[in-house]
């Protein structure tokens, strides 16, 4: 067990929380999607350095569950909240979250949408002027997912998404988030786009490249994510990673004290 070295500060808050003369923060509900395409490569953000959490770290499209992403009157096709919550073990209106949440932020900060017309088709293409305009207002939160799909007569196409896996973000942080991790493939004839906000760069990479440049120290990624491109490593395409059958673990990495020294490990 060597764990990741924490920076000092991070590692004199650590022996605060352990010690507890700190109470962790609670973590906030989020999902998260890896994008794929084939090669297989990965839709992968570096978020700005600015960014109050993981500043500069390359990650997957992802963000918070909004109130309004629990709303009953989203349109949906594939498997319901009830199927998600069993995966996730959340309760029916967590997992509708969840799975709301994925989609709309991968439109955010990616430009492609999971959903269609019917629950047997997927929207082509969303790349004009008014659909720039509706990705703001979601940003925003000048518009609601429910209210974007209906005006638009779309469904969420919860079938195009395949659990993952499921991350707590260490007690020691000052930002926590209970994430799930979704997988999906870039839908046929739709393109990501550079959209900015949180990211001031995005890039498809093959998993097991974005793994050497880690090594190398010309990328940062944080443990999720790591773990997360080192899994896909292994497979050949897409098909392989969509056939997988996945038993969700939930991971929190914790600190410990290892010769002295502050450690992150997941195990």
């Amino acid at each position: 067990m060597t764990g990741l070295p924490l920076p000092a500060e991070l590692a004199a808050r650590a022996r605060e929380v352990l010690a507890g003369r700190v109470q962790p923060v609670p973590a906030r509900d989020a999902a998260t999607v890896v994008l794929l395409r084939p090669g297989p490569e990965v839709y992968l953000l570096r978020r700005k350095a600015t960014m109050a959490f993981a500043a500069g770290a390359y990650v997957f499209p992802g963000g918070s569950v909004d109130a309004r992403d629990t709303d009953q009157a989203v349109a949906w096709a594939g498997p319901s909240p009830a199927e998600w919550g069993e995966r996730f073990r959340a309760d029916e209106r967590l997992a509708r979250g969840l799975v709301c949440a994925a989609v709309r932020e991968t439109f955010e900060e990616s430009g492609v949408l999971l959903a269609g017309p019917g629950p047997d088709s997927v929207v082509a293409d969303t790349t004009g002027d008014d659909w720039e305009a509706d990705r703001l207002a979601l940003i925003d939160r000048g518009l609601g997912f429910a209210d974007f799909l209906a005006r638009r007569g779309l469904v969420l196409r919860s079938d195009l998404l395949k659990p993952w896996a499921h991350w707590i973000t260490p007690e020691i942080e000052h930002r926590r988030f209970d994430t799930r991790f979704f997988v999906a493939v870039l839908p046929e004839g739709q393109r990501t786009r550079d959209v900015g906000g949180e990211a001031d760069q995005v890039v498809w990479q093959r998993p097991g490249e974005a793994i050497e440049l880690a090594h190398k120290g010309e990328i940062f990624l944080m443990p999720p994510t790591y773990t997360t491109l080192r899994e896909l490593s292994g497979y050949d395409g897409v098909a392989g990673v969509l056939a997988e059958h996945r038993e969700i673990e939930t991971i929190m990495p914790r600190a410990v004290e290892i010769e002295g020294e502050m450690r992150l490990v997941t195990r």
